[in-house]
């Protein structure tokens, strides 16, 4: 992993809450937490819904921003044993045992769908987290669920519309994942690939309106390398599947591990509504 210089925001965020101090790689995450943060007009005081909060690595960005008035309740549909190499149970017990933990509160196995809440938040959040659904409906089922109990609401995710050559590998890896859920059932974290109009119109659709586009940088993120080592990983499942995906999957592969250039992940987008 190349080394990445931390900015002052995260320096400032690792001495201050002494959370990921030893680990590099979430250090180098938090960073562009932090900046989605930032993107999404997050202040202090806010009531904040996160969906999809995973490991918390959104949450605990969320939580600094709205300071100890605010709070940010956080909901998953994966359990507490999910994940590697820590399970979100183990990496949300350590946020909660932080000067952050008062204000986060974690829900696991929950759909939002069945989520019961007796207040309106101010913003709902969705980071990262949409190409998780399977199918459009199922992501305007939440957006419909949101429009009822959140003012405004800020979604990011990765942006298909990449601006470099080196960050195709991680286009094609995306898209490898996607074809892979579809025709190799399995339950990974790319089910779909929703390009950010489409995002945008089933956000119209649910009643969001003044929706905004903004771009955050995310190259220098060691994500596009690890979707594309895992995609590899994965190349002899798609035996399995129908003579034309596999043609159309090998010209993917053929694409993806081209490059003459350290490979670089795309960038995130930023879809805000109210």
């Amino acid at each position: 992993m190349a080394i990445v210089a931390l900015s002052s925001n995260t320096n400032n965020f690792l001495s201050k809450y002494k959370l990921f101090e030893t680990d590099e790689v979430q250090q180098v995450q938090l960073q562009h937490r932090l900046e989605l943060v930032e993107a999404f007009g997050i202040i202090k005081g806010m009531r904040v819904l996160e969906i999809g909060c995973g490991q918390g690595d959104t949450s605990v960005a969320l939580a600094d921003a709205v300071g100890n008035e605010g709070k940010v309740v956080a909901i998953d549909i994966a359990s507490r044993d999910y994940g590697a190499p820590w399970t979100l149970g183990e990496a949300t017990d350590t946020i909660k045992k932080s000067a952050l933990g008062e204000r986060i509160t974690f829900h696991f196995e929950t759909d939002l769908e069945t989520f019961e809440s007796s207040e309106i938040f101010d913003v709902a959040v969705l980071s990262h987290c949409s190409w998780y659904f399977k199918r459009p409906e199922d992501l305007l089922a939440y957006f419909h669920k949101l429009r009822k109990i959140a003012k405004n609401i800020r979604l990011a995710e990765w942006d298909l519309d990449f601006i470099y050559l080196s960050q195709r590998p991680h286009f094609f890896a995306a898209s490898i994942l996607a074809l892979h859920a579809n025709f190799v059932q399995n339950d990974g974290n790319i089910q779909n690939l929703f390009h950010k109009k489409q995002i945008q119109k089933l956000l119209e659709k649910a009643g969001f309106q003044s929706i905004k586009e903004g771009n955050v940088d995310a190259t220098y993120l060691q994500d596009g390398l690890w979707e594309k080592n895992y995609a590899n990983s994965i190349r002899s499942d798609f035996i399995s599947a129908p003579p034309m995906i596999q043609t159309l999957v090998t010209s993917f592969y053929e694409q993806m591990n081209v490059t003459s250039e350290e490979d670089l992940s795309l960038n995130s987008f930023v879809l805000s509504g109210m």
